[in-house]
């Protein structure tokens, strides 16, 4: 019932698209971009629940209060406490290489805000756990959900930080003045 109400309402209703070629395999972290308005949260619940994966995903922890934390929680939220120095991305490396399956969603900008400088967690979580990353674009203005990318970590972080934030260069975030992908 969850599955098909949300195909309609993304698909049909919203008129949303998708372009996907990379499979979904058993681990795996999503990196989401651009990052620019809350309703990206919206597209991607719709989105994963239309293709009936349930993924966890990483937000800010002052989202996390009653009634929304549970809420969150239940979805699959993992609240960051960015004041706090914790050992987060070892954590969920660790998680992943000791799960059966294991499905994270980062989205690297780390804010809704114009910001340069992106987060390299999802980068450390994967190379370490040694599973794939998955680059997912979402295309406002084309209303398009897209994934034609993945690669395992191997540790050149500068080139390969580089090739993600290329992928992502041609995507319209709902604010394209929030979207940079920095000087690469």
């Amino acid at each position: 019932m969850t599955r098909r109400f949300c195909n309609w309402l993304l698909f049909k209703r919203m008129g949303w698209t998708e372009h996907i070629t990379v499979e979904l395999p058993e681990k795996y972290i999503i990196c989401m971009a651009p990052h620019t308005s809350n309703w990206d949260f919206l597209i991607g619940q719709l989105f994963m629940r239309a293709k009936n994966e349930k993924i966890n995903f990483l937000m800010k922890k002052e989202w996390f209060f009653w009634p929304l934390g549970p809420l969150f929680k239940r979805m699959g939220g993992i609240p960051v406490y960015r004041s706090k120095h914790t050992s987060m991305t070892d954590n969920l490396a660790d998680i992943a290489e000791k799960s059966h399956a294991f499905k994270l969603c980062v989205t690297p900008e780390g804010t809704r805000s114009f910001n340069p400088e992106w987060k390299k967690g999802f980068y450390y979580i994967a190379m370490k756990a040694q599973i794939p990353v998955l680059l997912y674009g979402v295309d406002y203005e084309k209303k398009l959900v897209e994934c034609t990318k993945s690669f395992i970590p191997t540790g050149n972080v500068e080139e390969e930080m580089r090739e993600v934030k290329l992928y992502f260069k041609d995507y319209k975030g709902k604010k394209p003045e929030n979207f940079t992908i920095g000087e690469v």
